[in-house]
């Protein structure tokens, strides 16, 4: 299995997003939703089915493997998190959601879920001083 970048981590939430609204995932869907070219499309597609992260039947419909969708879903994951984390500090929505796409790249598992844990807390905790507002 190859080492995957931020494109290709990208293209993997992409499907993810994709299939989890329609069912099913082609080139085509994840051109109109990445806002790229066909051909970029299907050089990334190659790189992932080559690198083990997804599956292309006769019909080129597309599919996740299991290393494809741990992933995608662990990107998915930190995207959530973060955008919602930089919305509730009062960052524009779409900011938020521009910075957490860089964010969840280069954050590390153990920062990421050190961050999870104190935001759990913080929506426990009874004061909300750790909140902001």
């Amino acid at each position: 299995m190859h080492e995957l970048r931020r494109s290709g981590e990208d293209y993997l939430e992409s499907i993810l997003i994709i299939h989890n609204r329609s069912g099913e995932v082609r080139s085509i869907d994840i051109s109109r939703e990445m806002q790229v070219s066909k051909p970029s499309v299907s050089r990334a597609v190659g790189l992932l089915k080559e690198g083990g992260f997804i599956n292309i039947d006769d019909s080129g419909y597309i599919t996740l493997t299991q290393a494809g969708r741990i992933v995608a879903e662990s990107i998915y994951e930190k995207h959530v998190v973060l955008t919602d984390w930089l919305k509730n500090l009062g960052v524009d929505g779409d900011l938020a959601a521009e910075d957490a796409c860089k964010l969840e790249h280069d954050i590390s598992s153990e920062s990421f879920n050190k961050l999870k844990r104190h935001i759990e807390k913080c929506r426990e905790c009874e004061d909300k001083s750790c909140l902001p507002g």
